[in-house]
């Protein structure tokens, strides 16, 4: 078999249908799915039932262990010559499969992954979020891609590994957040070959809510500093962006106490986002939602760096005791 579609999921049921819909659409069919319930308290059995004449499709359950060791449950069950992982969050345009099999075939790669969009069912606010996730003003130049300013890491939502290479690596490590980065890096440091196929994209819903965006933003500013912990050499200057950039609105808006022309730097920056989201996105609405979720996503990301910082570079506490309550609850 070539591919095994790995989808962990934690009470999203209506997700996981869609996903399993877009599965069925793809024009290339040599796959299984595995679908691995981690605890869920709202199950998808029911769902993966429906797909079991139009899938080869398999369904385990287990208990609540995070994302990383459920998507290795599920590797360890799989048979294909490549595992795809994807988020249950995620839907898949029919030529997914067929873009990921022509990128092999034009050069082999031991581990890859694929950017995001978003759906034009997908809420506004939905939308904005992808914008602040995906656009080179905000980290989309950090997170990889086109017009990255770091090498590209896949990343779970979408990333596939050779099976070989991926039970060699142990699979996902026992990180609650940021587990895919330290894969990524586990990957480089073996010098596996790893690319981003650019035509191997997914829409990808993410958080449906601002205050669902902040807390994901933040746990992934403290996952970083977990990872230079962990791997020193893995944090770039790039890094320390929105860090900086939090430091600097809290700066300007002290300032502007003093002088209100102290918020001109902001203010370029909302109206170089406005404009870029309005006409990307062919919404004000939209345009305006982004801003918001620009600056959530940039300070969220900064907070939860600067506080990681604090916790284990400065009081020098463990990764589990620092931040028990965020990760392990």
């Amino acid at each position: 078999m070539r591919y095994s579609v790995i989808i962990p999921v934690y009470n999203r049921p209506d997700e996981v249908d869609e996903l399993l819909q877009s599965l069925v659409s793809q024009s290339l069919k040599d796959f299984e799915v595995i679908v691995v319930e981690d605890g869920s308290s709202v199950p998808c059995e029911d769902v993966v039932n429906k797909y079991r004449d139009k899938l080869d499709v398999h369904y385990y359950s287990k208990p609540n262990s995070g994302p990383g060791q459920t998507r290795n449950y599920g590797a360890e069950r799989s048979k294909g010559e490549f595992l795809l992982i994807l988020d249950s969050d995620c839907i898949l345009p029919e030529g997914y499969l067929q873009a990921i099999e022509d990128e092999l075939h034009r050069e082999e790669a031991d581990a890859f992954g694929g950017p995001d969009r978003a759906h034009d069912s997908f809420t506004r606010v939905q939308k904005a979020i992808n914008y602040a996730m995906t656009s080179f003003f905000t980290t989309g130049g950090i997170r990889g891609g086109k017009k990255k300013m770091d090498k590209f890491y896949p990343r779970s939502f979408n990333m596939g590994v050779r099976a070989e290479a991926y039970r060699a690596l142990g699979g996902f490590s026992n990180m609650r957040f940021g587990e895919d980065i330290d894969f990524s890096i586990r990957i480089f440091k073996a010098g596996y070959r790893c690319r981003l196929f650019p035509e191997a994209w997914v829409w990808h819903k993410r958080r449906t809510d601002l205050k669902k965006f902040f807390k994901q933003v933040h746990n992934s500013g403290i996952a970083r500093i977990n990872l230079y912990k962990k791997y020193p050499e893995s944090l770039k200057l790039v890094h320390l962006l929105p860090a900086v950039f939090t430091v600097g609105v809290v700066f300007l808006l002290l300032c502007s106490l003093l002088c209100v022309w102290s918020l001109l730097p902001l203010a370029l920056f909302v109206l170089i986002v406005f404009i870029d989201a309005s006409l990307s996105n062919k919404s004000v609405v939209i345009g305006i939602l982004s801003v918001v979720a620009s600056f959530i996503q940039l300070t969220g990301y900064g907070t939860g760096f600067l506080r990681a910082w604090w916790k284990r570079c400065v009081l020098g506490k463990d990764a589990f005791s620092a931040f028990e309550k965020n990760f392990y609850k």
